[in-house]
């Protein structure tokens, strides 16, 4: 699966955009909700943290080989270089950054095409579809397999050693999704957010805590959806484009791991600097949930606003691959089911002020039922 998604992905994003005469009025409101998703998510961890401080031992004697960005400028120059490599080399290597570029160009320009050469890039994007449909089918046996690689790979002495840090996480997460989020759901479509919240977590959320890529996960999040009677002409970008700059749970594990740094370290952080970590968390995730481990790799970036040393930062990163099997897991399992849950809220929001009356909590007893 994690080798068609890249292809899912550029295929999917193509036949949408080409098949569209005009932008999706919802658009621009579905990027600002996805990077206020990031900056309160981060806003989130830091909360959590000064209620529940902890500190962590810190494994003088780990060696981290990835070499860390050092500050914002490398991020958004890493950002930009990755976002215009060559889409073959995008396609072979999963760069989902590069991907979505040229999707985008190669989508723009195919509205110019013929409406056969427009049919056939939908036809050959239901194709690849219908593949990983198939796939999916056999998810069963590949969450045994994952689950039994995962616990014998870190072994649960390895997960217990730092069990204050995973909880921390896992619930600054929860409260993000369960709390924060329906709370921005309500907003936008003044409804009870709790039965879409919950729905959008055991489709999406559950699945793609096993998988641990929000990539593979977009066929799930496309068919429900369609399940939910949404707006193709939105979902079939945003969910893809989502998979990638929707990265809440990133900017949970980036926040959180700074801050718990440099309250181990001995560093008081003023509420001016908690703010500013915020906004270039909210920047920094936007693009790493498509890189294996992106988000702990961004962590001395983080890091460094706060005044902590390079060497200490990369020791933290170090513990975050080893807590990573729990910590990847949840953080996916956000990350992908609020995709979902964003593109139905604004949806929703958008055929609401052209005068539909939506009941969405309806349409999930349907779905149930």
């Amino acid at each position: 699966m994690k080798s068609l998604a890249p292809i899912l992905v550029f295929f999917l994003i193509m036949a949408a955009l080409s098949s569209q005469t005009k932008r999706h009025p919802g658009f621009k409101l579905l990027i600002g909700t996805y990077l206020f998703t990031n900056f309160i998510s981060a806003l989130t961890a830091a909360v959590l943290v000064a209620v529940l401080p902890v500190m962590i031992t810190l494994p003088h004697k780990l060696t981290v080989t990835q070499k860390a960005p050092s500050d914002l400028g490398k991020v958004i120059s890493d950002l930009i270089t990755s976002a215009v490599a060559n889409p073959v080399s995008a396609l072979i290597d999963g760069n989902y950054l590069a991907i979505l570029f040229w999707s985008v160009l190669f989508g723009l320009a195919l509205r110019m095409a013929s409406q056969t050469t427009r049919q056939m890039i939908a036809d050959g994007s239901a194709m690849i579809g219908n593949v990983a449909q198939m796939i999916i089918e056999l998810a069963p046996f590949g969450v045994v397999g994952l689950v039994y690689a995962a616990i014998g790979e870190a072994g649960l002495k390895g997960i217990a050693q730092y069990g204050q840090l995973v909880l921390l996480l896992v619930l600054a997460m929860a409260v993000a999704y369960l709390v924060i989020y329906p709370l921005m759901v309500w907003v936008l479509i003044h409804q009870n957010p709790f039965p879409l919240t919950l729905w959008t977590l055991k489709v999406s959320g559950i699945p793609a805590f096993f998988t641990r890529s929000s990539a593979v996960n977009i066929p799930i999040n496309m068919e429900a959806a369609h399940k939910l009677d949404l707006d193709e002409s939105l979902y079939a970008v945003s969910i893809p484009l989502g998979a990638s700059a929707n990265s809440g749970g990133a900017a949970i594990t980036i926040a959180l791991m700074a801050l718990v740094t440099a309250h181990t370290v001995g560093i008081s952080v003023s509420l001016p600097v908690v703010f500013l970590l915020c906004l270039l968390v909210m920047v920094a995730a936007t693009g790493i949930s498509g890189i294996a481990g992106g988000s702990l790799l961004l962590i001395p970036m983080a890091a460094s606003l706060l005044g902590i040393d390079n060497a200490t930062a990369m020791q933290v990163v170090g513990v975050g691959f080893i807590i990573g099997v729990v910590q990847d897991s949840v953080e996916t399992a956000v990350n992908s089911a609020s995709d979902l849950l964003m593109t139905a809220a604004v949806d929703i929001h958008n055929q609401q002020r052209s005068g539909e009356h939506i009941d969405i909590n309806q349409r999930i007893r349907e779905l149930k039922d």
